[in-house]
Formats: structure tokens, C-alpha cells, sequence
């Protein structure tokens, strides 16, 4: 969970040369291991995104990955602190500050549900949904600008080879004076370095046991 407009690395992906749209979805990237798609969202200017594209290990692994929310400092683009309100069952409850270059410090505090059933292809499918819950965790902060909306999800789905299909949704109002043409590009462009980075950690041993 992480809200994708702390990332303002700018570069643009390559142009589809026609709108492909997708039960209400836009594509508007493709990679060889990606496929982002975006949706207005009624009464606002920024767009909800939507990525999808596998993960070389199970499910259950990139589970731990984005569970492990005290090391999101070392491998999440600019979180720069996280701390554990509380948990209990299947909620929890955690804080975040990123610290991204030019618009300066964000902090949100989020409540994630985990939902866990029999996925389509055999094995086990897990859903992290997570909502702004900014009344549970720290006041405000002198100097740090705070998120009021932030909403989305992660599917993880097991594959008949043993690995993730991972599908990604966020929508998040960065705050601030921010034009919605930037934050939207912010958004999309982030996603790719999300996905790489969860790739990345979730090769590292202990998330194998």
C-alpha cells in the first residue's frame, strides 16, 4: 500500500497509437511485464490507475513483501518512515511519511483489511484493501503536508507455474497546490517503480520461508 503521487519522476511511456479500453479501463502503458490502465473518478480531476503484470514468486511471498510495512523505508520509492498504529485479525493500521523530491513531505495514516480465499488457478489468492484513516494515527505535523484521500488495493493471484498475478489499484489526492495534470502523471508514471521494487524484495530469502 502506497500512495503513488509521492513519485514525481516525470518520464513519459511510450504512446499507444489507439485508446484500448478494458471493462471501463483505459490502457495507457504496456510493457513486456506490465499493463497500466487509468478511469476518471466522479466529481474529481485525478484519475484512478489500475496496473496489472506478474511477479516471479508466490503468492503468498509477495504477500509478506507488502505486509512488511517497517521495511518499506529500505525498498518503497520515498517512504521515509512507517510505524504500526495497531493490529488485530485480519485490520491493521499504519502510518506513512514519504519524503519525494520538490513538493516536500506527505504523511497519511491508512486501516488495511486482508482477505484471503481459493484462487482461480488452484493455491491461495490474497486481497490488502486499504482507506485513509487519518483520525487513528498522528495529528498533523509542522512542515509535513497530509494526505486526506488515499484509497486502494492490492489482488494477488496464484498462476498455474507457481508464481503472482498482481493487480494494483490506487487513487490518491497528494494535497497541497499541485495541478491534477501533474499528480496524474506522477501516478502512472510511479507504478512501474512500485512494481519493480516489490520484484526486488520479494527475491530476498527471508520472505521465502
Amino acid at each position: 500500500l502506497f500512495c503513488l503521487g509521492a513519485a514525481f519522476t516525470l518520464t513519459v511511456p511510450m504512446p499507444l497509437h489507439a485508446a484500448e479500453v478494458v471493462d471501463g479501463w483505459t490502457v495507457v502503458a504496456r510493457s513486456s511485464d506490465l499493463t497500466t490502465y487509468s478511469r476518471p473518478r466522479p466529481g474529481s480531476s485525478l484519475l484512478e490507475y489500475k496496473a496489472v503484470g506478474p511477479i516471479d514468486a508466490p503468492p503468498i511471498v509477495v504477500k509478506r513483501v507488502i505486509d512488511d510495512t517497517t521495511e518499506y523505508s529500505k525498498f518503497m520509492p520515498y517512504v521515509v518512515q512507517t510505524k504500526t498504529i495497531s493490529s488485530a485479525g485480519d485490520t491493521r493500521v499504519t502510518y506513512h511519511r514519504l519524503s519525494p523530491p520538490i513538493v516536500g513531505d506527505r504523511d497519511y495514516t491508512v486501516r488495511v483489511r486482508c482477505e484471503t480465499k481459493p484462487g482461480a488457478a488452484g493455491g491461495t489468492s490474497y486481497t490488502n484493501r486499504w482507506e485513509a484513516a487519518n483520525d487513528l494515527g498522528p495529528a498533523e505535523a509542522k512542515g509535513v503536508t497530509r494526505v486526506k484521500v488515499t484509497e486502494g488495493s492490492w489482488l494477488l493471484e496464484p498462476t498455474p507455474d507457481g508464481k503472482t498475478r498482481a493487480t494494483y489499484t490506487v487513487y490518491c489526492d497528494f494535497a497541497g497546490s499541485i495541478p491534477s495534470m501533474i499528480l496524474n502523471r506522477a501516478n502512472r508514471t510511479a507504478i512501474p517503480k512500485l512494481f519493480e521494487a516489490v520484484r526486488k524484495q520479494a527475491k530476498q530469502e527471508k520472505y521465502q520461508r
